[in-house]
């Protein structure tokens, strides 16, 4: 029974090595630390991380919007989307204040979040454009359009 046993968890390993290559996790996260490093090395000398603007720009679009709409919007659990907020807002480029509802808190940008989206509007320009160079205008635009469904796949009914 042990050798059946350790045989099975031998067979389970070798069929991991062989298909662990074609884990959609994996990938998608391989791929997304690739393009964050990228975005976050052009960044660097703003002050600002790629998740930082992905945040910033998101409250621009929905201001004012409350931490729950953010954290859907952003495909962010709440807890991860606070500790951000908190340190854009000690940074001065976001404020939270009470919502409608006393349960929920509303983000806005502040002045200084708005200049530093502007600053970093440019950078953000030039990275977008090597990248749609570099992969193709047509293949990110299928890529973007796939990963849109995958999400909507990925998320609990």
């Amino acid at each position: 029974m042990l050798n059946t046993r350790r045989d099975t968890i031998q067979q389970r390993m070798g069929q991991l090595a062989q298909e662990g290559s074609s884990c959609v996790s994996f990938n998608i996260r391989k791929a997304a630390r690739a393009v964050t490093q990228l975005y976050d090395e052009r960044l660097r000398p703003c002050g600002l991380r790629s998740t930082q603007l992905s945040i910033l720009g998101k409250t621009l679009v929905l201001e004012p919007v409350t931490i729950t709409h953010l954290a859907e919007a952003t495909v962010t659990d709440r807890t991860t989307l606070t500790r951000n907020l908190r340190l854009l807002e000690q940074q001065g480029l976001i404020q939270v204040d009470r919502g409608h509802d006393r349960r929920e808190r509303e983000v806005r940008l502040t002045d200084r979040g708005r200049d530093v989206l502007a600053q970093v509007y440019p950078i953000w320009q030039e990275v977008q454009a090597e990248v749609v160079t570099r992969f193709g205008s047509a293949r990110l635009a299928r890529l973007l359009a796939e990963l849109s469904a995958l999400v909507e796949v990925a998320r609990p009914r």
